[in-house]
């Protein structure tokens, strides 16, 4: 048996170390290019994106602005004759109608007055007939030459005289009625009476007229408001266009709501335009006329307010969701034909059954992304996803 070479061994096991090495460095190089196959990138797919076209319908354009409520009549009642306040004849805040009593003010010393005024006059009804007859007996006599020209001259002097103090006790008499009538103080329409500003016993009228209580009438009932030189020129244009004279736009409908009610439920007609513009502000003032017969509405409330000046057969809604802002105005996205997202400047007009109008920068066959606007940014491509736009119920008016 040979036995074999201690250095003949060490060389052959190197040589084994050496192959292992390389299929290690075989196996990893293998290793690493499969990995490098995995860590490819790849893009994501397009984000999906809720798109509708406009809603295309007929809409009512409005003016719209805030008012307030105003009493069509509204006087203070005051004492015009001096003397103590004898009675007050209603109850504080009641309904009255035109001519009821309210006041009275210490009558008796008024129409005793009068009554001297009456005397007076009746005397002086005597003395002119008697001076009547007196001319015309001397204007006989002269005829007749039984007495001089100088009696006749007095005789109608003394007639004139008569005449002129009948007249003085006739302006009299009607100036002792008038402030006898101002002792009643009555109702100079149909209104609503405030609280009595005086009480029973105390002295009114003395050095100037004695305010004692407000009457307001309620039913019809004014609203002003003011309308943005901007709605002017556009409403201005719209009756030049329609032929409408300035007695026409005073026919226009107004609608009225309160701060707290739904919609427009009140409804009259332009009563009143401005002829000037005020510089200060740059609006013009405007009232309507409502009639007011349950007295919803009060002197003083502030009112929501729009007028109908326009209809569009062919306006395009599209959701205030959809809208963007930036510095440059307001914005919507719209899908193109190639599906790449753009940015759209476009003008709004009001909102119209919870849609809002745009006046310019949309087309009826616009794709506008109505959801995800915070997912889709210009110039990006999106998969569309077709849609189409709610429209909730009629609101009430």
């Amino acid at each position: 048996m040979t036995c074999a070479n201690p250095a003949d061994l060490a060389q052959r096991n190197g040589a084994w170390r050496d192959v292992g090495r390389a299929l290690v460095a075989a196996a990893a190089v293998v290793a690493l290019a499969g990995c490098e196959d995995k860590n490819t990138f790849v893009a994501p797919p397009p984000p999906k994106v809720d798109v509708a076209t406009p809603v295309q319908r007929a809409v009512t354009r409005y003016v719209e602005a805030t008012g307030n409520t105003a009493p069509v009549k509204s006087v203070d009642l005051v004492a015009r004759v001096q003397g103590f306040l004898q009675s007050i004849d209603y109850q504080d805040g009641s309904f009255v109608k035109q001519g009821t009593q309210l006041f009275l003010i210490e009558p008796e010393t008024y129409k005793l007055k009068l009554e001297q005024a009456q005397a007076a006059e009746v005397g002086a009804q005597a003395t002119l007939k008697q001076a009547e007859a007196d001319f015309k007996r001397q204007v006989d006599l002269v005829q007749r030459q039984a007495v001089s020209q100088a009696t006749l001259d007095t005789s109608t002097s003394t007639r004139d005289n008569a005449q002129a103090s009948l007249q003085q006790a006739q302006v009299n008499t009607r100036l002792a009625e008038v402030n006898y009538g101002y002792t009643k103080v009555s109702a100079p329409f149909d209104g609503i009476v405030s609280a009595h500003l005086v009480s029973i016993g105390e002295l009114v009228g003395v050095s100037s007229p004695t305010q004692l209580a407000t009457i307001v009438a309620l039913d019809p009932i004014w609203v002003n408001f003011t309308v943005s030189e901007q709605d002017v020129l556009r409403i201005r244009a719209e009756a030049a266009r329609r032929g409408l004279t300035v007695a026409d736009l005073k026919q226009l409908p107004i609608q009225v709501g309160l701060q707290t009610e739904t919609g427009y439920p009140h409804e009259g007609h332009l009563d009143y335009v401005s002829p000037t513009l005020n510089t200060s502000t740059g609006t013009l003032a405007v009232r309507g006329v409502l009639p007011n017969d349950k007295r919803a509405l009060l002197p003083g409330y502030f009112v929501r307010v729009r007028v109908p000046f326009d209809q569009d057969k062919n306006a395009l809604l599209v959701p205030d969701t959809a809208l963007g802002s930036d510095q440059g105005g307001r914005y919507l996205l719209v899908v193109n034909s190639d599906n790449i997202v753009e940015q759209r400047k476009v003008q709004i007009g009001q909102v119209d059954n919870g849609l809002r109008v745009i006046e310019s920068g949309l087309k009826p066959d616009d794709r506008v992304v109505i959801a995800g606007l915070l997912r889709v940014i210009p110039g990006q491509k999106i998969d569309p996803q077709p849609t189409r736009i709610d429209q909730p119920q009629a609101s009430a008016k």
